[in-house]
């Protein structure tokens, strides 16, 4: 059980390091000057500082991963500006806000599903 306990924290940790790890790679790799190509990497350093807080700290483990999802949140809405550009074709900013689009949607997914169960299990655990 302990270990399906740390999921969300862990997927939360490895999320963030990949948003981060993609901005840089990206801003490299593109060779941008622009700030906004670092802008997955923004949104990424805080959903790893969450997931890490969320381990080393499970009495706050609820208020750091619902600070993850806000930003797992703001990853999709970002990501939508994809829509806008996607006539252009696919190059690094597109390919970056689509990544964000995608993979923000599902974590947010699973994390308010992640949300819902914990809470369902606590309500049953209230009537026993």
């Amino acid at each position: 059980m302990e270990e399906r306990s740390n999921f969300l924290p862990n997927l939360t940790t490895g999320y963030g390091a990949m948003l981060v790890l993609w901005g840089i790679a990206v801003s490299i790799l593109s060779e941008s000057d622009s700030i906004t190509s670092y802008f997955p990497s923004m949104l990424g350093a805080p959903i790893l500082l969450s997931g890490i807080l969320a381990t080393r700290n499970p009495e706050k483990r609820k208020f750091w991963m619902h600070i993850a999802v806000t930003f797992g949140l703001l990853c999709a809405l970002g990501g939508t500006r994809f829509f806008m550009v996607m006539s252009d074709g696919l190059n690094y900013a597109s390919s970056s806000m689509l990544m964000l689009l995608v993979t923000g949607s599902i974590y947010t997914f699973l994390c308010v599903r992640s949300f819902i169960e914990a809470r369902k299990s606590g309500a049953l655990e209230a009537t026993e």
